[in-house]
C-alpha cells in the first residue's frame, strides 16, 4: 500500500477536528471526494464532492480508478458501512482505510455497556423481524435506523410482539455538539426524535423470546400439518450438524421448519418445495423469523429444481425420495456432505434400508406417542412412525 490512489475515511459528529493529520492530508489531497451530503458538510468539501448513489454504488468510485479518491463514511466504514463493498473490488495495493469510533462503540460507551456482549445491527434497509431471533429478557441491543419515524415504528413493532416495557434509547448525532440521548419505555415512545437519529439501542424486557435449542413448537410456524414435528425435528437437526455458515438444501421442505432452525444456527438453507401454497408458508415463516435473507424457497421438485444450485454441506429430505431423486443427490454432493432423509411409508422405509446397507451410516426408526384422554382415563396415542437414515458421502 505504498501509493494506494483510494482513502476510506470514517468520519465523525465532529468533523475534521476528530480526524486523523494522516485522513486530512488525504482530503487536501483528492481530486474527487465521494460521501453522503452530511458527511460532505461535515469534511467541509463543496466542489470536488459527489454524492453517493443510493443505493450505494462501488462502481461509481471504480471510475475514479488512478486518481486520488476519497470516500467519507459514518465511523468505522467496515461495519455497516461502505469500505468492504470497495475493498472486494480492489487490489490490496489501491486503497488504505482510517477508521473513526463506529456508532456501536459510541453507543455503548455512552450507555456503560461492554460491545462485546451487546447484539449490533443495521436495520436502514432491513426487516424488524432481524431481531427476532436476538430478542430475550435482558438482551441489550443496538440498532442503526434510517431516521425518528423509523424509530417509532420500531418501538410499535417491538409493544406489539410483547416487549412495550422494555428500555428504549435513542442516540442521535453520537460525538458531535449535537449529540442526543434520550431514555423511553418503548411503548411509551412518543416520535419525538429530531434530527438525524442515527441508533436505537434495547434493553429487551417482556416476552421470553424464542428457544435456542432444537426442536421449536410446531405452534410457532404456519403449516397445513405438513411439518416435521417437534421431536422428530430435534433429531434430524441433530444428525444434520448445523454449523454458522454452512448450506442445506431441504428437499419436500413441507413448513421450511428445519430451514428455520438450521438457519437460527447461523448457516443458510434452500428449501425446495413442490406445491405454491406450501412454498408461500415457507416464505412466510422466514421471513416471521427474520431469516428471509438466509433461506431461499424453491417451488418445484427434486432433481430438476437442484440443477442450477450450489453444492451444500448438508442435505435433509422429507419427503418425496425416490431412487431417481437420491442417485441424482448423492452424485451432486461432495464427499463430507452429511445426509439425513426420512420416511414415512413402507416404500420409503425400505429404500432407506437398501441405502444404509449399501452406504452405511445410521439407520433408526422413531416412536412416539402422548398421553391422550381415553374416556375417564388417559392412555398413549401413538404418532406414525418414522424412519430417519443418516450418513456422510
Amino acid at each position: 500500500m505504498a501509493d494506494p490512489w483510494l482513502t476510506i475515511i470514517g468520519i465523525g459528529e465532529d468533523g475534521l477536528a476528530g480526524l486523523s493529520e494522516a485522513s486530512r492530508k488525504a482530503l487536501r489531497e483528492a481530486e474527487t471526494v465521494f460521501g453522503g451530503e452530511r458527511h460532505l458538510a461535515l469534511a467541509g468539501v463543496t466542489g470536488r464532492g459527489h454524492l453517493w448513489p443510493v443505493p450505494f454504488d462501488a462502481d461509481v468510485v471504480l471510475t475514479c480508478r488512478g486518481s486520488r479518491t476519497v470516500v467519507l463514511a459514518s465511523g468505522d466504514p467496515f461495519w455497516h458501512g461502505a469500505g468492504a463493498g470497495l475493498a472486494e473490488k480492489l487490489d490490496a495495493s489501491e486503497w488504505i482505510a482510517h477508521s473513526a469510533p463506529s456508532t456501536f462503540s459510541l453507543a455503548a460507551a455512552r450507555l456503560g455497556w461492554r460491545l462485546e456482549a451487546i447484539a449490533c445491527l443495521g436495520l436502514h434497509a432491513a426487516p424488524f423481524e432481524r431481531l427476532v431471533p436476538l430478542l430475550a429478557h435482558d438482551a441489550r441491543i443496538i440498532c442503526l435506523v434510517r431516521d425518528g419515524k423509523a424509530a417509532g415504528d420500531l418501538a410499535k413493532w417491538l409493544s406489539a410482539r410483547g416487549w412495550g416495557a422494555s428500555a428504549f434509547w435513542t442516540l442521535a448525532a453520537l460525538g458531535g455538539p449535537r449529540e442526543s440521548i434520550r431514555m423511553h419505555r418503548t411503548d411509551g415512545f412518543a416520535d419525538d426524535v429530531a434530527g438525524d437519529l442515527v441508533a436505537v439501542a434495547v434493553e429487551a424486557n417482556g416476552a421470553q423470546g424464542i428457544p435456542r435449542s432444537s426442536g421449536l413448537p410446531d405452534d410457532l410456524f404456519v403449516h397445513d400439518g405438513q411439518i416435521t414435528k417437534r421431536p422428530v425435528r430435534a433429531l434430524a437437526l441433530s444428525a444434520l450438524a448445523p454449523r454458522s455458515g454452512a448450506r442445506l438444501w431441504d428437499i419436500g421442505a413441507g413448513s421450511g421448519s428445519i430451514s428455520v432452525e438450521w438457519a437460527l444456527c447461523g448457516g443458510t438453507a434452500t428449501a425446495i418445495e413442490a406445491r405454491e401454497d406450501r412454498a408461500a408458508n415457507i416464505r412466510g415463516n422466514a421471513a416471521q423469523f427474520g431469516l428471509a435473507h438466509r433461506i431461499d424457497v424453491i417451488a418445484g421438485e427434486a432433481p430438476a429444481a437442484l440443477v442450477a444450485l450450489d453444492a451444500p454441506d448438508a442435505v435433509f429430505i422429507g419427503g418425496g425420495l425416490d431412487s431417481a431423486v437420491f442417485d441424482a443427490i448423492w452424485s451432486r454432493i461432495a464427499p463430507g456432505t452429511r445426509l439425513v432423509a426420512h420416511a414415512v411409508t413402507l416404500e420409503t422405509e425400505a429404500l432407506l434400508g437398501e441405502l444404509h446397507q449399501r452406504h452405511g451410516g445410521e439407520l433408526m426408526r422413531v416412536e412416539i406417542a402422548r398421553a391422550g384422554s381415553l374416556g375417564r382415563y388417559r392412555s398413549w396415542e401413538a404418532a406414525r412412525p418414522v424412519v430417519q437414515w443418516s450418513a456422510v458421502r
